[in-house]
């Protein structure tokens, strides 16, 4: 099998191919390791999916573990595990990944039932009637779990009727009405040879991989190309608060506003700036919130990004009757940022505690397959870790001010969970004010 291009990127162990059907082929060798991680990602997620199908990359994500007219579910289980190997999936607002973990030996298999699974799923009725009671169950799971349930809340608060807005596991009411035509229709239309990156790290040979990917492709004959995401970039948050009433011990909230898109060059800038706010034991919020008040068990700051934009946003978890006091911290800490950016000591533990963590998270085939993957399908540069750490070197005191002055000058959000109710909204609405007001 020919490719039609290929390239090699600045860490010589890592290439990429683009194969005939238009599959695109990424692999980094690690020949130290007798084990290979392999990962077929389906460039489709929540953002992609019209509203009466709210959900259909998640439910996809299950249904393609039901059977193919080649395997049974509980041959697509087994076979790997026979091995000592495993097999599992994921999905988020953008895009969709079906990987597996096997000794190098077995990466036939593995790239065998990955691509039967993507190619030839049944979507059969029984399936989809069965695993629907599964997916509201997750939604309900979900939904029992505030620490989680105020991401949504604010994502939902945040982005508002923006694709991006839409949760991942969809609705109860849209997971109930779905039927198996429409969910197929959109497996049909998304998981397609163009929409599709495969991401191999181990001990592999390029070449081999190549030809492996091919042969178990060859025969993959989609009705079309998918259609085209559809970008439109936020300016400013679409609620400044967003409250779910739940009869909790604790307050969660979460806090933040509009970010950068995931190609944004002041990304590294970012990162830096949230490593020092929030990012570890050793970050503000943590120090002033937690050791110095003991306000809050758990309390951080992250970035969150996407094609087009992004945001940032702080979150802790609180005694009720001390969430104003926590609130009140956490936007009088993100102000002295503001005002005065970060010392010279925090600036170097910062860009310490990333690089540091980009490598010790890198030391197995999962991690790096992941890397290479998401970059990959989010049509990112392939840097080496070399390339990485040099750009986070690269970030001073200018940079971070001007990451500071573009984040939390803006607009801000607020999610809350817990026992309140529409009349707690006004005062609510105070901490999603300007910081700079």
């Amino acid at each position: 099998m020919s490719a039609a291009s290929t390239q090699q990127s600045s860490a010589q162990d890592i290439r990429q191919t683009v194969l005939p059907s238009g599959v695109r082929l990424v692999t980094e060798r690690m020949p130290h390791v007798r084990s290979v991680s392999v990962g077929f990602w389906i460039n489709s997620g929540a953002r992609d999916e019209s509203p009466d199908v709210a959900g259909a990359s998640h439910f996809l994500e299950h249904l393609l573990f039901k059977g193919t007219a080649r395997r049974t579910a509980a041959e697509i289980a087994g076979e790997l595990e026979a091995v000592g190997g495993d097999l599992n999936a994921f999905t988020s607002k953008e895009y969709t990944c079906f990987y597996a973990r096997c000794l190098d030996r077995d990466l036939p298999l593995a790239v065998d039932v990955l691509a039967d699974m993507i190619t030839a799923a049944d979507v059969a009725a029984e399936h989809v009637d069965a695993e629907r009671a599964v997916v509201l169950e997750e939604i309900r799971m979900h939904r029992d779990t505030p620490d989680d349930l105020v991401h949504s809340v604010f994502s939902e608060a945040l982005y508002g009727s923006h694709p991006l807005g839409r949760e991942v596991l969809g609705t109860s009411g849209s997971i109930e009405a779905v039927l198996r035509d429409d969910v197929y229709r959109y497996y049909r239309e998304r998981y397609v040879p163009a929409n599709l990156v495969v991401a191999v790290a181990g001990n592999v040979d390029h070449h081999g991989v190549a030809e492996l990917v091919g042969a178990a492709l060859e025969h993959w004959d989609p009705a079309g190309p998918p259609p085209e995401r559809e970008l439109t970039t936020l300016h400013r948050p679409a609620r400044p608060v967003g409250l779910c009433r739940r009869p909790t011990e604790q307050a969660h909230v979460c806090l933040g506003g509009m970010a950068f898109a995931r190609d944004d060059d002041r990304r590294f800038a970012a990162q830096v700036l949230e490593q020092a706010v929030g990012g570890g034991m050793a970050s503000r919020l943590f120090q002033e919130v937690r050791e110095r008040r003991g306000m809050a068990y758990s309390v951080y700051s992250y970035l969150s990004s996407q094609a087009e934009t992004g945001y940032h946003a702080v979150y802790a978890g609180t005694a009720v009757e001390r969430v104003d006091e926590v609130l009140e911290v956490i936007r009088r800490e993100l102000a002295r940022v503001l005002a005065d950016g970060i010392s010279d000591a925090e600036l170097v533990a910062a860009k310490g505690a990333l690089t540091g963590s980009l490598i010790l998270g890198l030391e197995d085939t999962g991690s790096r397959m992941m890397r290479l993957g998401r970059a990959a399908v989010c049509e990112l540069p392939l840097l080496s870790l070399d390339e990485i750490m040099a750009s986070v070197d690269r970030v001073d005191h200018d940079a971070v001010t001007a990451v500071a002055e573009a984040l939390y000058g803006g607009d801000w959000s607020l999610a809350v969970v817990g026992p309140f109710d529409e009349h707690d909204m006004d005062r609510f609405v105070g901490y999603s004010e300007r910081l700079a007001a």
